[in-house]
């Protein structure tokens, strides 16, 4: 059970716009999902740091969609991290993972966070209402740790002129203390430079989990970056770390293999993982032969 503290500081996004100045801003707070996330995949302080804001990024870019609607960050890159991909909708629904999740940089070098992906390309799919093909863009890595890399894709990619913050805490025991993040968009009949101020501001602007863990929450927060613009609430919701897999979707993805295929794997069953939330799933012999059963079947 929550405590009546503990429910009031869940892990939440919150939208809001200012009265005049043609703002609009998101806020959230992703302390669990992040922990959830490093406890599935076993990540290094790396992979906590770069899926981290990953997953807090496209929960913000999600946060602009309707209803089932959803996006899906994938960045590759040639340093050791590899491939890293996170997904969300605007109900709140988040997931990631990372391609080696236990890499870690050699700090007694010159490195930056950015080294982990090194040089690569980061990719938006969105997933839209009557739409038959999911919408995609792309952009060359800035510098590989993600913030900088979201800033400049909203500038490239959707003309948006926008601030934006992604951070995650880190404890000297290796503890995620705090995550969360805002993004704050210019609309069209903002002043001339309006976005330009928020992003200096921004410069100079605590963490976000520093202010979490200083007490402030996600209201406090989107008041504090807006300061001295009034800013209204638009709308506020949970946020988790959920995945839809399901066993009855990977017997489904087996059904889609051809005979052959199915036939080799049919001497023994198979376990299958969720590259989102390490979630195993067993699939026996005498399923796999069902399915053999029922393609031949359609052969005939």
């Amino acid at each position: 059970m929550f405590s009546k503290k503990q429910f009031k500081n869940k892990d939440r996004l919150i939208k809001g716009i200012s009265n005049n100045e043609g703002l609009k801003i998101s806020v959230v707070k992703m302390t669990d999902v992040v922990k959830t996330a490093k406890e599935k995949h076993n990540l290094s302080l790396l992979n906590t740091i770069l899926l981290g804001r990953g997953m807090i990024g496209t929960m913000l870019m999600a946060s602009e969609l309707k209803g089932e609607e959803r996006i899906k960050m994938r960045i590759e890159g040639d340093g050791p991290v590899g491939l890293l991909t996170a997904e969300a909708n605007c109900v709140g629904e988040v997931r990631g993972y990372v391609q080696n999740p236990e890499v870690e940089l050699d700090y007694s070098k010159d490195v930056s966070l950015g080294d982990g992906l090194g040089l690569g390309v980061l990719t938006f799919s969105k997933i839209l209402y009557n739409e038959a093909k999911p919408k995609h863009s792309s952009i060359e890595l800035v510098n590989g740790n993600i913030t900088d890399d979201l800033a400049y894709y909203m500038v490239q990619s959707e003309q948006i002129p926008s601030a934006i913050l992604l951070d995650v805490g880190i404890d000297q025991q290796g503890n995620v203390t705090q995550a969360g993040g805002l993004l704050i968009q210019r609309m069209p009949e903002a002043q001339e430079g309006i976005i330009d101020q928020i992003q200096e501001k921004m410069l100079e602007f605590e963490s976000i989990d520093s202010l979490l863990a200083n007490g402030y929450y996600i209201d406090d927060i989107m008041e504090m970056a807006m300061n001295p613009i009034e800013v209204k609430e638009l709308d506020r919701q949970p946020v988790d770390f959920f995945c839809r897999c399901t066993r009855e979707r990977f017997i489904h993805a087996l059904s889609m293999l051809g005979f052959e295929d199915l036939q080799e794997i049919s001497d023994e069953g198979q376990e299958l993982v969720c590259h989102f939330c390490n979630e195993r799933y067993n699939v026996t012999e005498d399923e796999i032969e069902e399915l053999l059963v029922e393609t031949k079947a359609k052969m005939n």
